[in-house]
Parts: C-alpha cells; structure tokens; sequence
C-alpha cells in the first residue's frame, strides 16, 4: 500500500486537528466570558425588580385592609385570610416566602392596639444602586 500525502478528498475525511478544536474552544470561551455576566446581571435586576413589585403589593394590601377594617391587620396572614393577598408572596432574593412584619401603634384602632403597618424583606446585602434590600 501506499502512503499518500494529504491533500484533497483525503484531508476531509481526517477530520479536525488539535489546533483548530483549541482555537473553536478558546472562541467559545471567549464568548462565554463576555455573555455569562450579562445574563448573572440581568437575572439580578429581575429578582430586585420582583422585591419590589411583591412588596409594593403587600403594601396595597395593607392599605385596603385598614381601609375596609378600620384598623392595620394583625399580621401578614390575615392579609391571606381576608382574601387581601391569594398567597404568600416569595421574596426572591431569599427565594422563601419570609418577610420582616413592622408592627406599631394602630391610630385607626379605636381600641389603640398595634397592627402590621408595614412589610420588609428579610434578605441581607445590597441591590444593583447600592440600597439594602432591607431598606426597600
């Protein structure tokens, strides 16, 4: 048999060489590098934008109760209870349903107790601006 160089229809059928899969794979990464931040950057400011949604929500809910009752709700379950929320909503940076109840003194309670006057996220460290989730 004879051995022939390669060129050609021969060339084709040997396939890749080590130098072109390692130029492929470093073009990959390359782009890899460039995309994954974007994407980490990109899901981090949908989880802020969701905080702030469910608490604006919570808070709506707050205000139509004492609105409806007369008074601030017990707690965040009487939210769910009195049809004011359907579910407990997740804080998503936490990715749990917990929350941080404010109580205080209820001015609109004739019998002057406290009730829940507003809601917080429980989540530690900072968004995308540099304000605490907590501060939200």
């Amino acid at each position: 048999m004879e051995r022939s160089t390669v060129i050609g229809k021969e060339r084709r059928n040997q396939g890749f060489t080590l130098l072109e899969l390692m130029i492929a794979m470093f073009i990959v990464i390359i782009l890899l590098s460039v995309a994954l931040p974007t994407y980490q950057r990109s899901v981090q400011f949908a989880k802020e934008t969701v905080l702030k949604e469910n608490l604006w929500q919570m808070r709506k809910a707050i205000d139509q109760y004492a609105s409806d009752k007369g008074k601030y709700p017990p707690s965040i379950e009487s939210l769910i209870e009195g049809k004011y929320l359907r579910e407990m909503p997740i804080d998503p940076i936490l990715e749990a349903a917990e929350w941080d109840p404010v109580m205080g003194e209820d001015p609109l309670n004739p019998d002057s107790g406290e009730g829940l006057k507003d809601i917080k996220s429980k989540a530690d460290g900072q968004d995308s601006d540099g304000k605490d989730y907590k501060d939200y």
